[in-house]
């Protein structure tokens, strides 16, 4: 029978393996995992699952809006001019985001275009991204909280809903949750091995800080200021060093990128300085628009989804003194980053849900903490609730895909989805389809068996995340793309625009203006641009609400992509009717 963790006291006297150091030679996962003879094959299970969450929705789409499509512009300037220091979105240098993804994002596009498309080669650099996260958050588990716990992050991860689709999409916030967790790792090696440690925490901040600003290197200092606060081992010669040498290790990497730009161009150094300002991290100092403390925690149960309710549960038995209490690492790091990432994130400038992936990495670790002894009541709600939504919800998948497919999409489910044209076809798709087949089949086969524990439960949810988002991105993925992708609108658009002459674009957002130049190679200026006065068409975006009349223009074209109404698009030609 598999073994369950109850709550121990730490000070008890009975032997007890919840309560030993949890370190990976201190541990037998034997005890821990029903797995037994069986432990290669289901973690070579555990290891197809990563890959199918990792794969699935990667390719097959064009870019789309807002992250994925920015980064992919700035890739693909990275690929074409070859200068990696300063990405350009549409020949304008974009500093706040980091060189790192963007060229990650070029060599991908480089190795694998063609026989792929050009986005979904780049976007094969988010799934490198995404198996490093997984890769370093087992790692760090390992490290903090032993052997035993090496898989458990990793599902809470795939589980979680708040990287739902925003994993999946080309953006330099992954490349920031991965120096996360590699800053973790570094923070469990440091009580033993100082000097690793902070090497390794040196390569996260750097990772962090070339990927995404500050944002990370300021997160990374804060925890290692606040650590020696939870207790004396943290207050030691040895974590100084590894202080002191994290902070060397990526200012060295940080100040290689920052000497690069200043050789090429002084006003290179000066532009990423007017970008990185104090208030782009502390929202109060810019525009009391940008500042909204509420919004990090008025989506932080949904986002965080299931490591939130496991972490509260952690922190009820460890603050009780169980199980080594809140001195053991495995609790007082990832909780004090977590804490440190949450209030950066409620006070941050122009607060994103995509900007709080790097949360969920500290989350994951200490929500797989006390999975053990999670009372069996709530691991069987937990189990329930997952096997019946996402049960549900596929076979809701499967049926509306199946009747649009013979009869065309029908009002009610149109309006459902926000869409304001009934009647979309999907084509059927031999591989797409039977790849969905196989995955609903796999869920059957894993949920099927009585045999349950909380472990399974986790890995319950997570392949019914799996699922759900398996059948997303295979037979829905082009009904997705349709109403997603610009490609429609710039063709459309590009039919009816004069020949010769610079464009204007008003109101146009980066990620609008890069997918006109992908699609149609068209160069937008601003209406503040030298010589703007003198281009013969305009661009102007529009949000739910009908284009305008602009005078001494004349509208030539207006239209939006598929089924959307929250935004519409215009082409004007200069003079009057």
């Amino acid at each position: 029978m598999p073994v369950r963790y109850r709550p121990t006291r730490q000070s008890s006297p009975i032997p007890v393996l919840a309560s030993q150091p949890r370190r990976p030679e201190a541990v037998d996962p034997t005890q821990v995992s029903p797995s037994g003879p069986w432990r290669s094959v289901k973690q070579l299970g555990l290891v197809l699952l990563c890959v199918f969450w990792i794969g699935l929705g990667l390719t097959g789409h064009d870019p789309w809006k807002t992250e994925d499509a920015v980064t992919f512009g700035l890739a693909l300037d990275v690929a074409t001019r070859g200068d990696v220091a300063e990405p350009r979105l549409v020949g304008e240098p974009r500093l706040d985001h980091g060189p790192l993804v963007p060229a990650l994002a070029a060599v991908t596009l480089k190795l694998a275009s063609p026989p792929l498309e050009a986005p979904d080669a780049a976007r094969l650099a988010a799934g490198v991204l995404l198996a490093g996260i997984l890769a370093f958050t087992s790692l760090a588990s390992r490290e903090l909280a032993g052997r035993a716990f090496r898989w458990m992050p990793v599902l809470v991860l795939v589980g979680s809903v708040g990287l739902w689709d925003r994993a999946h999409v080309l953006s330099v916030d992954l490349g920031a949750t991965l120096g996360v967790a590699i800053a973790l790792l570094g923070f469990g090696l440091a009580p033993r091995r100082p000097l690793v440690g902070g090497v390794v925490i040196g390569i996260g901040a750097a990772v962090g800080f070339l990927s995404n600003g500050l944002a990370v290197p300021l997160w990374l200092v804060a925890t290692s200021l606040l650590l020696p606060l939870t207790g004396k081992a943290w207050r030691s010669r040895e974590f100084a060093a590894t202080f002191v040498v994290w902070i060397v290790v990526a200012a060295l990497a940080g100040a290689t990128w920052l000497a690069s730009l200043y050789m090429r161009d002084p006003q290179g150094l000066a532009e990423w300085r007017a970008v990185e300002t104090a208030n782009r991290y502390f929202a109060w100092l810019g525009s009391p628009d940008d500042f909204d403390p509420g919004f990090t925690f008025k989506n932080l149960l949904w986002f965080a989804w299931p490591a939130v309710p496991l972490v509260i549960w952690t922190l009820w038995i460890r603050a009780r003194g169980f199980n080594g209490g809140m001195r053991d690492d495995a609790v007082r790091v990832p909780l004090v980053m977590a804490l440190v990432i949450l209030v950066a994130g409620s006070i941050h400038a122009d607060a994103s849900l995509i900007n709080l992936m790097p949360l969920l990495v500290p989350l994951a670790i200490l929500a797989s903490l006390e999975i053990d002894s999670l009372k069996r009541g709530f691991s069987g709600a937990l189990d329930w609730f997952g096997i019946l939504t996402f049960g549900l919800l596929a076979t809701l998948v499967w049926v509306v895909w199946v009747d649009a497919y013979m009869h065309g999409m029908s009002a009610q489910v149109a309006t459902l989805f926000r869409d304001t044209e009934a009647g979309y076809r999907p084509s059927f798709r031999l591989v797409p389809v039977l790849v969905a087949v196989f995955l609903t089949l796999l869920w059957v086969a894993l949920v099927r068996p009585a045999r349950k524990s909380n472990r399974r439960a986790l890995l319950n949810w997570a392949a019914g995340v799996v699922l759900v988002w398996g059948l997303y991105s295979t037979i829905w993925l082009p009904y997705l793309d349709s109403r997603r992708s610009y490609r429609w609108v710039v063709e459309t658009l590009h039919e009816q625009l004069p020949s010769g002459g610079c464009v204007i674009g008003r109101n146009l957002g980066d990620a609008q203006r890069a997918l006109l130049h992908y699609f149609a190679g068209i160069t937008t200026v601003r209406d503040d641009a030298p010589g703007a006065a003198d281009c013969p068409a305009l661009i102007v975006q529009s949000n739910r609400q009908a284009p305008a009349d602009v005078p001494g223009w004349t509208r030539r074209w207006s239209g939006g992509r598929r089924g959307d109404n929250t935004e519409s698009f215009a082409l004007y030609t200069r003079g009057t009717p």
